[in-house]
Parts: C-alpha cells; sequence; structure tokens
C-alpha cells in the first residue's frame, strides 16, 4: 500500500499528480530547483525539499539527489511525471534497487522501446506494420545513400535514441543527404550523448495518432483509444483531440489491437502511449512507443472519464486493471490546447518573467492544469510550457466553440504567451472541418502568426490602459478606488476609436 509518493518533476504535471494523490489519501513530497522555490507544485505539497541549483542536470535530473530525498522523506514510491528522468531506465532500476516502488514501467521496458531502432525490430517480430527503413545502425555515407535510393526520397533522418522532435532531418534531394546526416548526428549526440541514427521512409501529408494503453502486472493489457496530435511546430505538438477526426470504428479497432499488441510485446506494465503515423488512406504504421504519462494525456481522461495517474498508481503496487475493454466508450470531445510562455511574433522566443495579472478562463466543460500564479516569476532554465487549457463538449463543433470561448477569457500580462496564437488555430477553416496534416501550422503561418486581426472590433487595448490607470490611482488613495472609475472612460473611448485587437 502506498501512503507517500515523492513527484520527481516540477510545473504542472507535478501539481496534477499531486492532486490524484490527495484524493487517494496519499501524501505528497515535492523536489523543487532553486529557481522553483515559490512554484505551484513546492506549496501544493505536503512537504517540500530543494535538490539544488536551476540547471536540470544538478537538480531534476541527478538520481542522487532525488533518491536520497526519497529515503530521507521516507517515501514508498516515487512517480515521475513527464520528462526528466521518466523514461530513464538507469532511474527506474535505481528505486527497484533501493526498495522504492518507481510508478512507471520496469526498466526492461524503458530500455527496449526508448530506443527507436530496438522498438522498430520488436514491432517487426511482433507483426506490427513499420515504416519503411532501416533496422541496422547508419554506419557510414555510403549506407546512408544507398538506401536513401532503395526507399526513394523523400526520407526522414532519425536519431535512435531521445525524442521531442532532436536528431530529425526531413531530406527531400540526394544532395542534402550528407549534410543532413552529420546534421542529425551531432544533434542527437549533443542532446542525447547518442549519435546513432537510422533512415525512414517519409510519409506524405502525415496524420499523428497515438493510442493510451494501460497494461497491469498481470498481462492485462486495454487501450483508451486514440488521440489526433497532427498539429505540430517543429515536431512538438501544439493542440491535441479526442476523437481524432480522421478515424472511422475500423480502422480505430484495428490501431486499438495493434496498441495493446505492442505494449504487451514488450511485457509493458503502467501506462503509455503507441504513436503511429497515418497516410490520407489510413495507412497507419508504428512510430515508436513513450514509455510515460503523456503531456495530453488529459482529453482522453475527459472523454473516458478514467483518471489515469490514479490507475498508474492502483498498477504499480500490483493491482489488476479494473477496466475492460468492452466497457469503454468515448463519450463527447475534448481539445487541449498547450500555453506556453513564447511570443510567437518573434519565432516563438522564450518569454520568462513576472506575471503581473492572470484571470483563468472558467464554465462549463473547462479544465485548467497549469503551476503559475499572479506574481509568480517563470524561470528561463525550464521548458516554456505553462498550463494545459482542456475543454470538453458533447461533440467536437462544441468543444472548438468552448475552447474558443476558453482562450478569449484566459488573460496573462506581464509576459508573452501563445494564446492569441490558438485562438487563430481554433478560428481556422481547415481546423474546424478536420482536415489538416502535420502540415497545418506551416501551410497556414501566415494568418496564424499575422499580428494585426481587423476582423474583430474589440476594446482591449483600453481596458488594459484603465486598468494600469486604475492600478496607479489605487496606490495614491490608499485601498479606495476612485470615485469615477477611469476603467468605464477608457472603455467608451475604445468604442469610439473602434481600436483593434493585438
Amino acid at each position: 500500500m502506498i501512503k507517500k509518493v515523492l513527484v520527481a518533476n516540477r510545473g504542472e504535471i507535478a501539481v496534477r499528480v499531486m492532486r490524484s494523490c490527495r484524493e487517494m489519501d496519499i501524501r505528497s513530497v515535492a523536489v523543487f530547483s532553486e529557481a522553483d522555490r515559490k512554484s505551484m507544485h513546492v506549496r501544493y505539497a505536503d512537504e517540500a525539499y530543494c535538490i539544488g541549483p536551476p540547471p536540470s542536470v544538478e537538480s531534476y535530473l541527478n538520481i542522487d539527489k532525488i533518491i536520497a530525498v526519497a529515503k530521507r522523506a521516507g517515501v514508498d514510491a516515487i512517480h515521475p511525471g513527464y520528462g526528466f528522468l521518466s523514461e530513464n531506465a538507469t532511474f527506474s532500476e535505481r528505486c527497484q534497487n533501493e526498495g522504492i516502488i518507481f510508478i512507471g514501467p520496469s526498466p526492461y521496458s524503458i530500455a527496449t522501446m526508448g530506443d527507436k531502432l530496438t522498438a522498430r525490430k520488436t514491432m517487426i517480430t511482433s507483426g506490427i506494420p513499420v515504416i519503411p527503413g532501416t533496422s541496422e545502425v547508419i554506419q557510414n555515407t555510403q549506407d546512408a545513400r544507398r538506401i536513401a535510393r532503395e526507399l526513394g526520397l523523400p526520407v526522414m533522418i532519425k536519431a535512435s535514441a531521445g525524442g521531442g522532435g532532436k536528431g530529425m532531418r526531413l531530406v527531400h534531394y540526394e544532395a542534402d543527404l550528407m549534410a543532413a546526416v552529420r546534421a542529425a548526428r551531432s544533434e542527437a549526440k549533443a542532446a542525447f550523448g547518442d549519435d546513432t541514427i537510422y533512415i525512414e521512409k517519409y510519409i506524405n501529408n502525415p496524420h499523428h495518432i497515438e493510442f493510451q494503453i494501460l497494461a497491469d502486472s498481470l498481462g492485462n493489457a486495454i487501450h483508451l483509444f486514440e488521440r489526433e496530435c497532427s498539429i505540430q511546430r517543429r515536431h512538438q505538438k501544439v493542440v491535441e483531440e479526442t476523437p481524432s477526426p480522421l478515424m472511422n470504428p475500423r480502422i480505430r479497432e484495428e490501431m486499438g489491437h495493434h496498441a495493446v499488441a505492442a505494449a504487451k510485446a514488450v511485457n509493458y506494465q503502467g501506462a503509455g502511449t503507441i504513436e503511429f503515423i497515418v497516410d490520407d488512406d489510413l495507412n497507419y504504421y508504428f512510430l515508436e512507443m513513450n514509455t510515460r504519462l503523456q503531456v495530453e494525456h488529459p482529453i482522453t481522461e475527459q472523454v473516458v472519464s478514467v483518471d489515469l495517474v490514479k490507475e498508474q498508481i492502483k498498477i504499480a503496487v500490483g493491482e489488476p486493471l479494473s477496466l475492460k475493454q468492452e466497457e469503454l466508450r468515448q463519450n463527447g470531445h475534448a481539445i487541449e490546447c498547450r500555453i506556453c510562455a513564447e511570443d510567437p511574433d518573434n519565432n516563438f522566443m522564450p518569454s520568462p518573467g513576472l506575471i503581473l495579472h492572470m484571470t483563468e478562463p472558467l464554465g462549463l466543460g473547462i479544465r485548467h492544469d497549469g503551476y503559475v500564479y499572479e506574481g509568480y516569476e517563470i524561470p528561463h532554465y525550464y521548458d516554456p510550457l505553462i498550463s494545459k487549457l482542456i475543454v470538453w463538449g458533447t461533440d467536437r463543433d462544441e468543444a472548438i466553440r468552448r475552447m474558443r470561448r476558453a482562450l478569449l477569457a484566459y488573460k496573462i500580462t506581464g509576459i508573452k504567451t501563445t494564446i492569441k496564437f490558438l485562438e487563430r488555430i481554433m478560428e481556422n477553416a481547415d481546423f474546424k472541418n478536420g482536415k489538416y496534416t502535420t502540415h497545418f501550422i506551416e501551410d497556414h503561418k501566415n494568418e496564424l502568426l499575422e499580428t494585426e486581426r481587423c476582423d474583430l472590433q474589440c476594446e482591449d487595448v483600453a481596458i488594459i490602459t484603465a486598468f494600469i490607470d486604475y492600478l496607479t490611482k489605487l496606490k495614491k488613495v490608499s485601498l479606495s478606488p476612485p470615485a469615477v472609475s477611469s476603467f468605464t472612460k477608457w472603455k467608451d473611448f475604445g468604442r469610439k476609436k473602434g481600436i483593434q485587437r493585438i
């Protein structure tokens, strides 16, 4: 029985895991770097311990420090969240050796599916379709040229280790092949310490669809349907939804069957995700497995009504799955937008800094997973993701409308965010009709990155100016508001002048 869990992570995922722990009467322990001392997950946890300086390698990636805190706090288990050490086989093994439950898969499963070449071989052996390509390491430039010719251009150069789009290069012309191989190797070595690469045939107009799976220690495994993750920028997901507008019942059942088979092929235990590439003709191919909880897991929770973190914890203590495949249904439609501290009008440069004002969206069907608040200063050391906005609707049209409403109500000042950029995605005709691929953002970048919008009249600038004026006067006259509200005056001015939304 687990009574205390250390969450080896930070930010919104740490808070999200702790919430489920609290509902299960499990005490939570936070670890934090010096840069995260005021972070929400530190405030929310029952206990919190500093584990070092801001750089991840000295804090969140330091296995010795995390294990030391786990022993000091007397925890029964460690939940790794996602990112950092979540797919580190050495960390999983270390927890086992120290007598601490690792809420995740075995070191064997992590290692097997974490290496993409090994995963490809395993899937081929199990009869699961994979993208045409190599199953061996590319040793030299002659091999790369020969394989590219056999597959036919375009091809994708990929790093065998890691993820997140690093060590990947798309090659359309043979003249660019050698430079792409060198660049992919260099990037992979820097990011993962491993420059092993391989080559796959590039699928034109690809759709990125993944299946959520759960598997227990008794050999039972199920899937909780698919998530559509094709709205991406530089191989990083931006918007996800479920069900996928591309799918039909037959393909959904086939892909779900293969997802479960993939998990069983490596004796998987816990929550994981099987990712597929799908073409316009609904031919699908295994891409990779993420041996952890995904950033976009909340949309599955909204549609299937299952708390995936609670299921992870139950599986970790040896309980059999309480869910059966035939009992699961997709109810309604859910969409997630990733809110990042980035400036879309400046090539998505990170925008750390002090949050001056924040208004979270509220109302029916809205879920907000975040970790920032008014007065919090976002550090520049980590991923720019600051929150996830999730909506549920009875159907896709209602979900899109609800997301548009929620994004409009979501206000953060003091830093740049991707909120307006996401609003424009929701308004795009190709997104609304569900006809999009992983090229969506590139194909629509002109309208998505348009800085001046002429289709909506709004007094936002006037309201912001009035609010600043109001706060200034508030300081001068103690805590009493001014007798005449400048807010109303500036609002009227904005209407008269027809100030455009920025």
